[in-house]
């Protein structure tokens, strides 16, 4: 996410004195709040959405990451690159291509 981004999500929360809410329980409640909002797009069909409202709350869950990331001082570049380093580990390409399984069925 671009810098100019993170510091108006930061900004956001700061101008409305949010953080006092902003405990990492209370944010992780909220992402998983708003995934939900997200999957109710697709609940009747996964063909037929409304884009607009799919964004709207996948927004949602990317500024309450965001302000989890902050909340607890990490760097999103290193967390990402970390769990795909594991990824990668247990989802091998040669066994993993073009399969669904879970990687302690591969």
């Amino acid at each position: 996410m671009k810098q100019e981004t993170i510091d108006r999500i930061r900004r956001f929360s700061e101008d409305r004195d949010w953080d006092q809410f902003h405990s990492p329980e209370n944010l992780a409640k909220s992402i998983v709040i708003e995934a939900a909002e997200l999957l109710e797009c697709f609940q009747w069909s996964g063909n037929e959405y409304d884009l607009q409202h799919v964004k709207e709350e996948l927004a949602d869950v990317i500024v309450y990451a965001q302000n989890l990331v902050d909340k607890l001082g990490l760097d999103e570049d290193e967390i990402v690159n970390m769990k795909m380093e594991q990824n990668e580990k247990k989802y091998p390409v040669d066994k993993a291509r073009g399969s669904a399984a879970k990687y302690d069925q591969l």
